[in-house]
Parts: structure tokens; C-alpha cells; sequence
């Protein structure tokens, strides 16, 4: 059932198409089933942990997009429209969750402690970007993903470099959001023509309208540098 909330929160969270960048039902549901799984099994740690990833994620519902619904990337959010007490909630239930398994996290903890990491961050660059990196790591080894390691790849380049964040993506497969990534990162570089070829890359899969305009705009301004 933990699976199955954290799955409808992300199909929320990140939507394959429509024209919002965020589903708000869907993950006002899936907060709302998880608070009735953690109270119905409220001595068990994983029903806990999923809540706190989930209530530490959607803090920051509010300043992903901006007043026209556009996406604003994490390093240019406003850090004071993230719900405090929201966040406070979270990082409680992820003590309490850790707690009962001894402090040997399962997935959904670890995932709980990345969001956590960011939520106490008082900026994108006083983030402890090699914690979330370890973080990662140790999630690879219980639950390996494309997904996660696509994430570590991110946190790799922002602890390590734009170079080291390229390295971390070899082996990774290729997805719109993994050339997403590559672009950005190629931009970084000064690489602006590869850029613009990972950029339209990024671009061809399902996405949705909010997405597919930050993407054109990157694309559009890499173009204009190379």
C-alpha cells in the first residue's frame, strides 16, 4: 500500500502530460491516503517515512511554478514560500520512522532524508550537497533506479562539478529528463551547440505544456551562445 500512495504522489508531482505542472489533487490525495495508512498503523516505520517524503516534497509545491504557472528551478525558488510547518511535520515523522528501525533506513526513509536535506538548506547554495550524494548512494544499494540515479547525477554535479555530473550520467539510460539534465550541465561547459542537441532531445517525449516551455526557453538561449 506504501507503494502505491508514493506512486499516485509522483504521478502527481511530476505528470506526464497536461497542461499544469503539477496535479494538486492527485498529491492532495495521496497526502491524505498517507495520513490514514500512518494512523491506522501507527507503531509501523515505513507508513511514517512515506509520509514524511511526501510532506516534505510537496512544501515546495508552492514555489516550483510561478504566479503564471511557469516552472522555476529548485536553485531559483523563493525559500520563504515553503511551508514551515509542513516541513516541521515531515522531519518529525522521519525522526520517528528512523527511530523504530534503528536508524538502518529503508528506501522511502532515504528518500525522506534527501528532501529533508533540502527543506533545512536556508539557500540552494548552502545546500550539503555531498550528504545528499551519500544519501543517494545508499539508496542505490537498497533500491536502484534510473530515476534515483539520474538524481545522484544532479547532486553529483552540484558537489563535484559540471564534469563530474556528466561522468555520472554514463550508463544512466537515456530519457527526456536525463538529457534534460545532460543539457544543463553541457551549458555549464560552455557547450552550448551540444546543449541545444541534448535540449531538443529533451523535448520529444510526453511532457507537460509548463515543462515543454522552460525546455524551449533553454533551448532557445543555448542556441543563441552557440
Amino acid at each position: 500500500m506504501c507503494g502505491v500512495v508514493h506512486a499516485l504522489y509522483t504521478a502527481g508531482h511530476a505528470p506526464l502530460g497536461g497542461t499544469a505542472a503539477v496535479a494538486v489533487d492527485a498529491c492532495a490525495e495521496a497526502i491524505r491516503l498517507a495520513r490514514l495508512l500512518r494512523d491506522l498503523l501507527p507503531d509501523e516505520p515505513m507508513p511514517a517515512a512515506v509520509l514524511a517524503l511526501l510532506l516534505l516534497t510537496d512544501a515546495r509545491r508552492a514555489a516550483r511554478v510561478d504566479a503564471a504557472g511557469e516552472v522555476v528551478l529548485l536553485a531559483d525558488q523563493d525559500r520563504s514560500r515553503w511551508h514551515a510547518g509542513t516541513i516541521a511535520e515531515g522531519r518529525s515523522l522521519l525522526d520517528a520512522s528512523l527511530r523504530r528501525t534503528g536508524g538502518v533506513a529503508d528506501p522511502y526513509q532515504l528518500q525522506a532524508a534527501i528532501a529533508a536535506e533540502h527543506a533545512r538548506a536556508a539557500s540552494y547554495a548552502a545546500t550539503d550537497w555531498a550528504e545528499i550524494v551519500r544519501l543517494y548512494d545508499l539508496l542505490l544499494t537498497v533500491a536502484p533506479s534510473p530515476a534515483a540515479a539520474l538524481s545522484r547525477a544532479v547532486a553529483v554535479a552540484e558537489a563535484s562539478g559540471a564534469a563530474a555530473g556528466l561522468a555520472a550520467l554514463d550508463g544512466i539510460p537515456a530519457s527526456p529528463r536525463w538529457h534534460a539534465v545532460r543539457g544543463e550541465l553541457l551549458a555549464r561547459q560552455g557547450r552550448y551547440a551540444e546543449a541545444v542537441e541534448a535540449a531538443t532531445a529533451s523535448i520529444a517525449g510526453e511532457l507537460t505544456d509548463p515543462e515543454r516551455r522552460f525546455r524551449e526557453r533553454r533551448r532557445a538561449a543555448w542556441a543563441a551562445r552557440a
